[in-house]
């Protein structure tokens, strides 16, 4: 069916506008079912969403600008579903959006036509056709003088402890201080004697691959929110692999998503904490601006220790545990208890996560967008004129905000971004400027990736039609002080800087992107916050630092020795961000982009 509106002429299917909010966002669409069942599968090997599905299909079969053997409808055989099992994308919590959870196997490798990048989008990939795409994502062979910025990045330098992911094809002074999974991994950082690895979308295969060889068969728990055909997927690719185990998240609200994304690696030296924002396969460790917080290695506590002990003055290990007593889970009894048994006193941020569920009372503080409103109201200082400074939100992906801005993001997640110290007074929300970060279609164009960087930015077309004044809040992807202005975000930030964008009142990395799934919805006249996902991040705030000002400085492009100190934070996108032009349109994934190629010379026909 042909539509017309705000972003040009598209065809979608009658399956693409099936009801959103009732789709059964587990069950693999029937036509790929048969297709795994006849042989005819076609994309990544391990479950994933129909946008990156999508990313895999043109990166397999590109469509040159010049080729006009193609159609931009949607063949319905490729959406043979009932309205129940269609795409929807309004309750989001996830960068694959949990309604278009329809995730299944493929067993054949892709591999990508070789085409030559333009010069001012250098990819510096191997030229070789044997290799598949996801071959090139894995290429990551450290030099020795990598290892050594590895090493002096364990010993200070760096006292955020806060991280960019390694950018294939961008100048190598700015993948200085950056970090790949394998260097996580590598035994600089400790001698690894197991590991716990939650996440959302997994290939267990390339993640094996990522551990140093002598540490591949020790014990290694995977944590998850995968059901059903997902399921049992996801088991069946760890079958080669005695030493992997699983511990599966209760979903138990629909839509929700298990996306948290962390590391517990336990060491013959201690405990060390990684909270990120990659999924578990190679594109996400590739060419995308991703974050990461590495904790300090923690030492374990001497015999005969209170239940108190090995605390940070943020409360870091208390909640920590709650956030992991809540999968209820006995398989991650083993976890906590080591976690009782080390010493995290040496920790500076404080948690904030999601867990699935409906909350009242002092529960409703304990997660969610409400905890960050706590966090803020305790620790975060009251600055003069603060109802001037201004809000910042970056993510992936989007999820209903609902018909205006009076339902949800200008009413109570704004509240809470707003909150800074106990004796603020309610200010009236639409006096503090919101601006949200997200890729433009040219954003996506203009990348290392082309546009199959898009299948990482699932915002959908059913959605983005019915809050078109959403728009409006939008700000073009920029990262030139990180090098990263043509590496797709897949971090999500959020932060309050000044009004003349020099300083920051606080900063969060997490893996909530901007929906209600993610960060919770007042319910009962607002007396219950209903989360549906798992989520966690880690919040900056100066107090923690030792700053008594109330902010942090933006760390400049000019670096300097003293910006090394905890005064400057070093915020990994430009500010302030550049709103939308009138030529500008959000990326959304679902229709096509036929007018201009990208930086790979190819158009975008997700079909």
């Amino acid at each position: 069916m042909l539509q017309e509106g705000a972003h040009g002429k598209w065809t979608v299917s009658s399956s693409d506008e099936s009801t959103e909010e009732n789709s059964d966002s587990e069950k693999p669409s029937t036509s790929s079912l048969l297709d795994a069942v006849h042989g005819r599968t076609s994309g990544p090997q391990y479950p994933c969403s129909e946008a990156r599905k999508a990313a895999h299909k043109r990166k397999a079969s590109p469509l040159k600008l010049s080729d006009k053997k193609f159609s931009t409808e949607i063949p319905p055989a490729e959406k043979q579903r009932t309205s129940q099992e269609g795409l929807g994308w309004c309750l989001s919590s996830s960068d694959e959006e949990p309604e278009d959870h329809e995730k299944h196997a493929h067993k054949e490798t892709l591999k990508e036509e070789r085409h030559d990048a333009p010069k001012e989008y250098p990819l510096n990939l191997r030229k070789d056709d044997e290799l598949s795409e996801n071959q090139k994502a894995e290429e990551y062979n450290e030099t020795p003088s990598e290892a050594q910025d590895t090493w002096d990045l364990l010993n200070g330098g760096n006292p955020f402890r806060f991280f960019l992911t390694k950018v294939r094809g961008i100048e190598q002074r700015y993948n200085s201080g950056a970090l790949h999974i394998k260097d996580i991994l590598s035994p600089l950082f400790g001698t690894l004697v197991s590991s716990a690895q939650f996440n959302y979308c997994i290939d267990v295969g390339w993640l094996v691959r990522q551990y140093p060889q002598e540490f591949r068969k020790k014990p290694l728990l995977i944590v998850h929110g995968e059901k059903r055909e997902s399921k049992a997927e996801l088991l069946a690719q760890a079958r080669p692999y005695e030493n992997i185990s699983f511990c599966q998240a209760k979903l138990d609200i629909a839509f929700g998503t298990h996306h948290t994304k962390m590391m517990l690696l336990l060491y013959e030296e201690g405990l060390r904490v990684v909270i990120h924002t990659s999924n578990l396969i190679a594109e996400d460790w590739h060419q995308k601006t991703q974050g990461i917080w590495l904790s300090p290695l923690y030492p374990r506590l001497p015999q005969g220790r209170t239940i108190s002990a090995g605390e940070s003055e943020t409360n870091f290990k208390s909640d920590l545990i709650s956030y992991l007593m809540a999968y209820s889970s006995p398989t991650l009894k083993e976890w906590i208890d080591l976690i009782q048994e080390h010493d995290l006193s040496e920790t500076r941020v404080y948690l904030l996560g999601s867990t699935p569920g409906r909350y009242q009372g002092s529960d409703k503080e304990k997660w969610g967008h409400l905890r960050l409103r706590k966090l803020l109201k305790e620790h975060a200082s009251s600055i003069s004129a603060q109802e001037c400074w201004p809000v910042v939100g970056q993510f992936s992906s989007i999820g209903s905000m609902g018909a205006d801005g009076s339902k949800w993001l200008c009413s109570e997640f704004q509240e809470s971004l707003v909150a800074a110290g106990s004796s603020v007074t309610t200010l009236l929300k639409c006096d503090v400027p919101i601006h949200l970060v997200y890729p433009t279609v040219n954003n996506v164009r203009q990348s290392l990736e082309g546009y199959p960087a898009g299948g990482s930015l699932p915002y959908s077309i059913q959605t983005a039609q019915k809050q078109l004044w959403l728009h409006s809040y939008f700000h073009k992807w920029s990262a030139d002080i990180s090098g990263r202005s043509h590496a797709i975000p897949h971090i999500k930030t959020y932060m309050r800087p000044s009004p003349d964008f020099q300083k920051i009142a606080w900063f969060l990395v997490t893996s909530a992107n901007l929906s209600k799934a993610a960060w919770g919805a007042l319910e009962k006249n607002g007396t219950q916050l209903m989360i549906r996902s798992y989520e966690l991040g880690v919040l900056f705030l100066p107090s923690a630092f030792g700053l008594d000002k109330g902010y942090f400085h933006v760390r400049g492009k000019m670096l300097s020795e003293s910006n090394d100190s905890a005064t400057y934070f070093p915020v990994p996108y430009d500010l302030p961000p550049a709103q939308y032009g009138s030529k500008d349109q959000p990326w959304i994934w679902n229709i096509p982009y036929t007018n201009a190629p990208d930086t790979h010379g190819n158009m975008w026909v997700p079909s």
